[in-house]
């Protein structure tokens, strides 16, 4: 049974898809190996806590917090980060399962993504300032009106990004990633 406060916790292998979390408050907790597939995170509260190998997969979110968040190595796959509430609303991911996630409309600000497959991601008017997309795979991942100054594409692939439909003032790009912010205008760029 989980308590309704869990504080500088560490759970290992814990099936919590059959646990009730809804409205329970993690802080500087650490989840290893844990299951939440098809469990109910609704209005629970994560602070300063860490996720390592957990699956995520059809879970329920709707207000829940993410406050200084750290997943590493997790199955986010359809994630809707979107109704996630956005009080100090701080994600980190490294070598994540992304693909077809949502984060429209999310503030984001120097949000970093490493080695994570974003394959499908909805960035519909997400606040990526100073983000950083570091070894990602965004093939077919749309951003449309999105605040993406000063983010760092330069190792990303698979992008598309319409600078008339973005801000993207100071992003960074490699060369090989030109193609992606021109995609739209037919043109074939040979090196």
């Amino acid at each position: 049974m989980i308590e309704q406060a869990n504080f500088d916790k560490t759970y290992t292998q814990v099936d919590f898809a059959k646990e009730r979390l809804a409205g329970c408050e993690f802080d500087g907790c650490r989840f290893m190996n844990c299951l939440f597939s098809n469990g109910d995170l609704t209005g629970t509260d994560f602070l300063d806590c860490s996720f390592e190998d957990c699956n995520f997969m059809l879970v329920k979110i709707s207000a829940t917090g993410l406050k200084d968040v750290r997943f590493k190595r997790c199955k986010l796959m359809g994630f809707d980060f979107s109704q996630c509430s956005d009080f100090l609303f701080q994600v980190a991911f490294d070598s994540c399962q992304l693909d077809y996630a949502l984060f429209s409309k999310k503030k984001m600000k120097q949000t970093r993504f490493e080695h994570c497959s974003l394959t499908e991601c909805d960035f519909t008017a997400c606040q990526l300032v100073e983000s950083v997309f570091e070894d990602c795979i965004l093939t077919g991942s749309t951003f449309f009106r999105s605040r993406l100054e000063k983010a760092d594409f330069r190792t990303a692939i698979g992008f598309s990004i319409d600078p008339e439909e973005n801000y993207l003032k100071k992003a960074r790009f490699s060369h090989s990633g030109l193609a992606g912010l021109l995609g739209k205008y037919d043109l074939r760029i040979e090196a």
